[in-house]
């Protein structure tokens, strides 16, 4: 960025109802602006009172994405993140939780001189002060916020209070955007714009209003609909973009592009057009989208019994990782969700296994269901089927190799049974105190850490370098004790922490397995559309010579 621009801001809201894909919009406009040329920055404002998402359980808000700081935050910022290729700084994200937290403990320090502090203008310019904390890290050109929720609610009044400020003081460098819904009622058979004309009208009476309108529907948004949207809300038709549903998040900004969003973007903030080019996205998204030749994965997890509508949320930065290494391969990802539960009732289940050309078991927490893990394990181990395994997922790897090749038929971990006998995973030593005490925010390992790799491995020969930086959510490792006896019975620790206490990769042999793999750490964090994970890119080429044998 230079001295002499500006910095230009793009507000993202919702209107009508949740869940309609303002995250994916918004990184969809980072991702068109940043293909003409501008470096772009992307927040997300969650307005619950958590202080990040570590706590939340991920059935009812979906997957708690983690940041290189190890900050724990929605998964939104994944989003970001993938469509971006680059990593966001922790001042990219805040809750209504950060902000208060930091200006009751200001004043409770007697940071504001004895004044009586009211959320507006106090808190409003706390928000200020964050998003230009971040643009600062960030070194953008155009920094796009999303305010979660939608217009109406309560809770992200404050932040919208906030926005209207900096518009009030730089009008030339703000624009807002409302990603509202647009109803067919089957009955009726007809596209429906009231919703989203009662969304701008609440816009208009937090004292914003939108300057465009995405128009979210099942349908495409007809020239009627269009000119009755523009005529109601006092917006120009080509200001209101039509945004059906895709067969791929990763069409969206190609559908953005059709419509000319960035010239609109650009010419209402004012800035000099710059040529764009999508070639590569459009690709690559061609790729996922198109191909049909299928890789099925069997992912064998917990979270299942809670209904299909969560699975994609809960898992969604896994989802996103096997679809960017099957659409590299020109092939597509078909997922199936196996419940492991099904496997501890009746062992015989554990044959519909072979059906598919790689197993998955992904990160989690608690009990149930990890004895039908550790089943799944043994049958993908035994019968030679690839397997890829992510922090959960390792641990009960090495808990399966430990009691049925090395003879710990007890082998546990501290997760599960702490005054087990044999606790091959065990707890970190620094965090029993806090656990102790009942902190459970923030008491992981998390965030980025380095790992060296050893040559002549799976792992090595993934990612074709020595030395790595990835990102962690646990509290547990494999216990150091229990490394000699593991490794002298065929077990390869590949990757460690740079010390060699923390194991990071466990392995076989491909003299034993085409492919058993499992880290320590979330692989998926890393994955984006034109940069597929190396680990991920490397199970899903076993999983398909395995379709082609």
């Amino acid at each position: 960025m230079t001295n002499k621009r500006r910095q230009k801001y793009i507000f993202v809201l919702g209107g009508v109802m949740s869940g309609v894909g303002k995250g994916v919009a918004t990184a969809s406009i980072a991702k068109i602006l940043e293909t003409r040329g501008f470096s772009v920055n992307a927040m997300k404002i969650d307005p619950y009172l958590n202080v990040d998402a570590g706590t939340m359980n991920p059935i009812e808000h979906g997957e708690v994405f983690v940041l290189d700081s190890g900050l724990e935050c929605d998964q939104d910022m994944g989003n970001y993140e993938r469509f971006l290729d680059k990593s966001l700084p922790h001042e990219s994200y805040m809750t209504s939780g950060m902000v208060y937290k930091y200006v009751i403990d200001k004043e409770r320090a007697l940071g504001f001189n004895g004044k009586c502090v009211d959320p507006v203008p106090y808190i409003s310019a706390e928000i200020l002060r964050r998003i230009k904390k971040s643009i600062e890290k960030t070194k953008s050109d155009i920094t796009i916020v999303e305010i979660g929720g939608t217009v109406g609610e309560y809770q992200n009044a404050i932040f919208i209070e906030a926005a209207r400020v900096l518009k009030l003081k730089n009008p030339d460098d703000v624009t807002f955007v409302l990603v509202s819904y647009l109803p067919v009622p089957n009955k009726i058979g007809e596209m429906k714009t009231k919703p989203t004309q009662y969304a701008v009208q609440t816009m208009n009476s937090f004292g914003v209003h939108p300057d465009i309108i995405i128009a979210r529907s099942d349908h495409h948004l007809d020239n009627k609909r269009r000119e009755k949207l523009a005529f109601s809300s006092n917006i120009p038709t080509e200001n209101i973009i039509s945004a059906p549903d895709v067969d791929s998040i990763y069409d969206v900004p190609i559908n953005f592009e059709k419509n000319g969003l960035s010239d609109t973007v650009l010419k209402l903030l004012k800035i000099k057009p710059r040529t764009s080019d999508l070639k590569d996205w459009k690709k690559a998204a061609d790729r996922i989208t198109k191909s049909r030749k299928e890789i099925k994965i069997g992912i064998v997890g917990k979270y299942f019994r809670t209904g299909d509508f969560v699975l994609s949320d809960v898992y969604i930065s896994i989802i996103e990782a096997l679809k960017h290494s099957a659409g590299q391969l020109r092939c597509k990802a078909s997922i199936d969700w196996l419940d492991s539960e099904d496997y501890e009732k009746d062992k015989k289940n554990l044959k519909e296994l072979s059906n598919y050309h790689g197993i998955l078991v992904p990160g989690g927490f608690g009990e149930r269901g990890i004895e039908g893990k550790i089943l799944a394990i043994k049958y993908a181990r035994e019968n030679k089927i690839p397997y890829l395994g992510l922090c959960y997922g390792m641990q009960l790897a090495v808990l399966e190799y430990a009691r049925h090749v090395v003879g710990l038929k007890d082998a546990q971990t501290a997760e599960i049974d702490p005054d087990s006998k044999n606790l091959v995973i065990d707890i970190m030593p620094e965090q029993k105190k806090m656990l102790a005490e009942e902190k459970y925010g923030a008491t992981m390992r998390l965030g980025a850490y380095p790992a060296k790799i050893k040559k002549g491995t799976i792992a090595y020969n993934a990612y074709k370098q020595e030395e790595i930086s990835e990102r962690h959510r646990h509290r547990f490792e494999v216990n150091p004790e229990y490394i000699d006896i593991l490794t002298k019975a065929g077990l390869i620790f590949s990757a460690t922490s740079p010390d060699g206490r923390l194991m990071e990769i466990a392995e076989l042999s491909k003299n034993i397995h085409p492919f058993f793999v499992g880290t320590q750490f979330h692989p998926e964090f890393k994955s984006s559309l034109l940069k597929p994970h190396p680990l991920f890119l490397s199970f899903m080429k076993v999983a398909e010579k395995k379709k082609n044998r």
